[in-house]
């Protein structure tokens, strides 16, 4: 169950190293270099007794490994340190994607629910995670399933039903919080028949997840790190003002 993390915090240069570390309510974010890499936070108040007194500085593969802790305040610094290496500008523009040079791009085609719209009708989804709008763009043309843990909403499915939901979809969209919580690895398998999307800001854009069964990455990239920091400090702003939404295509 621990390859894909082993294999993310491998893939991170041994020289490279993690320069500042906010441990936020709402965002986490790791800096390294010119690249900051931001984790949703999955509790609302920082806490941890595992996480180096002297974090910063210190080897950001050192502490990618963080996300391997069952303290999940120490995890989200984890992948973030994760996200700070494989979100890098320069790294996606090697893999080909569009990144323009202005600080923040709203590119529609790179949100993932409107991209599948034609290519689920008909279809059997299942969503990990009750993202905005889904219920406006998907269950009018598929037959739709939301799995919705922390604030559940009327029709919406405990965690515990993706044992029966996952295997029977035709398309899986995964909130990368997953990531933190180490539930992916579980979803991955339950949905290995499945065309499967990570989405979300803390999502790794990392080709290695294909080999897991990740058809398609739909994450974000900070293009302005200095207010990426300050919303991750809780000084205003929204996160998704500070970069965009890229999508790649496994």
């Amino acid at each position: 169950m621990w390859k894909l993390f082993d294999d993310l915090i491998d893939g991170i240069d041994p020289g490279a190293a993690a320069d500042s570390i906010i441990c936020g309510t709402e965002h986490s974010a790791v800096r390294c270099g010119d690249t900051v890499g931001v984790s949703v936070s999955i509790s609302k108040t920082w806490r941890s007794a595992m996480l180096p007194k002297k974090a910063v500085g210190m080897p950001l593969r050192e502490l990618a490994a963080c996300i391997k802790s069952w303290d999940f305040n120490e995890a989200v610094i984890g992948l973030a340190a994760i996200n700070a290496w494989y979100n890098n500008i320069g790294r996606l523009r090697g893999l080909g994607l569009y990144i323009p040079d202005a600080a923040h791009v709203e590119d529609r085609s790179a949100d993932p629910f409107i991209a599948a719209q034609k290519e689920i009708a008909g279809k059997t989804v299942t969503s990990i995670g009750h993202f905005p709008y889904i219920d406006q763009l998907f269950a009018p043309v598929c037959k739709l399933s939301v799995i919705e843990k922390f604030h559940p909403g009327d029709g919406d499915y405990p965690e515990q039903a993706a044992d029966y939901l996952l295997p029977a979809s035709d398309y899986v969209f995964i909130s990368s919080y997953t990531f933190a919580e180490k539930s992916l690895p579980r979803y991955l398998e339950l949905a290995k028949n499945a065309h499967v999307t990570t989405v979300g800001a803390s999502s790794p854009m990392a080709p290695l997840l294909g080999k897991y069964g990740v058809n398609a990455i739909a994450g974000f990239a900070v293009k302005d790190p200095a207010a990426a920091e300050r919303v991750s400090l809780g000084l205003g702003g929204k996160m998704r003002a500070t970069g965009q939404k890229i999508n790649l295509q496994l």
